[in-house]
């Protein structure tokens, strides 16, 4: 064991001799202090990294769309398709608007295996599936918008009551001449 040495610029003080070294003026005040403030920064950080953990988490979201695409407006009207894959527990498509503008409604058959559509307040997404928005089936039906050319893109926007606010790109395609993809994907 090394020998403790009388440090006389310390009032009482002694060190080991192996360089450890008492700070002048701060008694065990002084020390309380220091080990405060770095169990300060330690929560501070851990609480960083706490809440970055939390953004990954958000960022995982479970409702992920796929391959969309809106047929170019005949009379004023038409219809967008689409893929919804939620991961999680069942959620439901509460809105729907378009960078063209107009007015989203969703559309539904009004019987199974009906081809009569009927207007619905929303569109139920079940847990752990893949639900695709399709002519037969749900899909959105947009009125009023301004003009879309076949070719281009326009980002719809959907609000989930559960997955929040999500937007995709749509393609605008003329199914007449052959310019959909969508039921190839």
């Amino acid at each position: 064991m090394q020998q403790r040495q009388a440090r006389p610029d310390i009032p009482g003080g002694t060190a080991r001799a192996c360089g450890r070294r008492r700070y002048r003026g701060r008694g065990r005040s002084g020390g309380a202090a220091a080990r405060a403030a770095v169990a300060a920064c330690v929560l501070l950080a851990g609480g960083g990294a706490l809440a970055g953990c939390a953004q990954n988490a958000v960022a995982a979201q479970a409702i992920q769309l796929g391959t969309a695409y809106v047929e170019v407006p005949t009379s004023g009207t038409t219809e967008a398709y689409l893929v919804i894959r939620n991961n999680g527990p069942t959620d439901q498509l509460t809105s729907a608007r378009t960078s063209a503008g107009g007015r989203v409604t969703f559309r539904e058959p009004a019987q199974a295996g009906s081809t009569t559509m009927k207007t619905v307040p929303d569109i139920a997404i079940p847990a752990d599936s893949l639900l695709r928005l399709s002519p037969d089936g749900s899909h959105l039906l947009i009125t009023g918008a301004g003009p879309m050319k076949g070719g281009t893109q326009i980002t719809l926007t959907l609000v989930f009551a559960r997955g929040g606010t999500m937007t995709v790109e749509a393609e605008v395609t003329n199914p007449e001449s052959g310019g959909s993809s969508y039921f190839l994907n």
